[in-house]
């Protein structure tokens, strides 16, 4: 089940809200709980028992630890934790990676044997709740928050829906307080500003990134390598038409998603931290980081970076310690060559800019970073789209071939391009922080006309997406492959 599907629009949602608002306080978690196990089976049945199993272990493994004075044997509880969630996320995600890469060598060198082999699906949403398990090891292990007294509301920090399959990545301690202390949140005033934020989030992946994604599968080919035009034919218009499309999309569709994550938890009382913040006016690579994917950035400087040494080191170390990280954020997105090839692209620019290029951008106009910044980032989403390394670099080269085949957008995918392209761009226009605020429902006060204005606003884009829905089927999630 996704949140842009007519099943959750029409029925999940709207029955789940009902029977949480009319159920006393001391309820709703554990309904839920039920709702997000269902929410999860709905789409993954056969990883229910898995992920529930999962927190089963984690819950006792870290009461026995935390119950443990500061040690050795604290510390082995916490390895052996740590292990068997990796150990899990490395078995379904990069198992198959693995066995692939072992075989081609074998068959390298000669050698006709080959580690048989049967593929493993890849359970929805593992690498997201995989990292918030290891949050609640590491944090109560850091004594930064007590364990969760009750496995109930352990499962409910994991298994919460809103995040549960594409995040925002939640730290323990961030969300630990909210589980039974929200009642003051837990307001209708809080579901109807929740409601706005979703239907945002509702209207960007619908409307925009599926508009987007139609005319880039067009271009690459579908999510399984299907389709699209043979690069060596491709012009550098349409190159860079396709290109700049996939930066739109993952950006409306992530950001969408967050948004519709953000406002779901909204509904039901919890606050979740943003995901973006406009990456596209970024000024630099580094700033880039600061603005895309930011729980996920949050929680690779906390939990990796820092732990690896992060700035208190010579630079050398730094620059090797910033590599590192960005080649497993690389990895953690995807078991492919070019996913690991997008990490190293990124931590490539990233120990550029530490080294000296920060300098030199200090001095040149904004508007020249910002170019910078998004025509790097772009050349990398090319990497980050294409699993295929060898099209990859056909494609990258097609975007300096000025001959060759051109397809234009249609006037409905065009009107999306522009209209992406003004979001994109949405906070290098006057006033625009204040506008984002009103309409995120963030502003200091909201008075009637505006609530007004603000449903009326929300009921179209709801009413739109659903239709483009009903007339599609076309409806994927970029996030949910990893």
């Amino acid at each position: 089940m996704v949140f842009s599907s007519a099943i959750f629009l029409c029925a999940f949602l709207p029955v789940l809200l009902v029977i949480y608002r009319i159920l006393p306080q001391r309820y709703r978690n554990p309904l839920l709980l039920l709702a997000s196990i269902l929410f999860y089976a709905w789409g993954a049945p056969q990883f229910i028992f898995v992920i529930v199993g999962t927190t089963v272990i984690d819950f006792y493994l870290v009461r026995w630890m935390d119950a443990l004075p500061n040690g050795r044997k604290r510390n082995a509880v916490l390895a052996f934790t740590v292990i068997i969630n990796v150990a899990l996320l490395f078995y379904f995600k990069y198992m198959n990676f693995f066995i692939e890469n072992v075989n081609a060598v074998f068959h390298a060198v000669g050698w006709q044997q080959s580690i048989p082999w049967t593929s493993l699906a890849l359970p929805i949403g593992i690498s997201f709740y995989t990292f918030e398990s290891l949050t609640y090891v590491i944090d109560v292990y850091r004594r930064i928050h007590k364990p969760q007294d009750n496995i109930w509301d352990y499962q409910l920090y994991i298994l919460l829906f809103p995040k549960l399959i594409a995040g925002p990545i939640i730290r323990y301690h961030d969300l630990a307080d909210q589980i039974h202390g929200r009642a003051a949140e837990d307001n209708d005033t809080n579901r109807l500003l929740g409601f706005y934020r979703f239907c945002i989030g509702l209207g960007k992946k619908v409307l925009i990134a599926n508009v987007l994604a139609e005319f880039v599968d067009r271009v690459y080919g579908d999510a399984a390598g299907m389709g699209g035009i043979p690069p060596e034919t491709l012009g550098a218009i349409t190159a860079w038409m396709a290109a700049i499309a996939y930066t739109f999309q993952i950006y409306f569709d992530f950001s969408g998603y967050s948004d519709m994550a953000i406002g779901l938890g909204r509904m039901f009382g919890f606050r979740f931290p943003e995901n973006f913040n406009n990456p596209y006016v970024a000024t630099s690579i580094s700033d880039f980081w600061r603005r895309w994917h930011i729980t996920l950035g949050s929680w690779m400087r906390n939990y990796l970076y820092i732990p690896l040494g992060g700035n208190q080191v010579s630079p050398s170390r730094l620059y090797f310690n910033l590599w590192i990280v960005f080649l497993i954020s690389g990895l953690w997105h995807g078991a492919s060559w070019n996913f690991i090839a997008w990490g190293a692209y990124h931590g490539f620019f990233l120990v550029l800019e530490r080294a000296f290029l920060s300098k030199w951008l200090a001095k040149l106009p904004r508007v020249l970073n910002v170019v910078y910044a998004f025509t790097t980032v772009v050349f990398g989403w090319v990497l980050f789209r294409l699993e295929n390394m060898q099209q990859a670099w056909a494609y990258l080269g097609a975007m300096f071939r000025w001959e060759g085949t051109y397809i234009p957008l249609d006037s409905h995918a065009l009107a999306m391009f522009g209209l992406a392209t003004v979001f994109a761009f949405f906070l290098l226009l006057p006033k625009s922080s204040s506008v984002q605020a009103y309409f995120f429902g963030e502003s200091a006060t909201l008075k009637f006309r505006s609530h007004i204005l603000l449903t009326f606003v929300s009921f179209v884009l709801f009413s739109l997406a659903v239709g483009a829905i009903a007339a599609s089927s076309f409806n994927p999630f970029i996030y949910f492959r990893f």
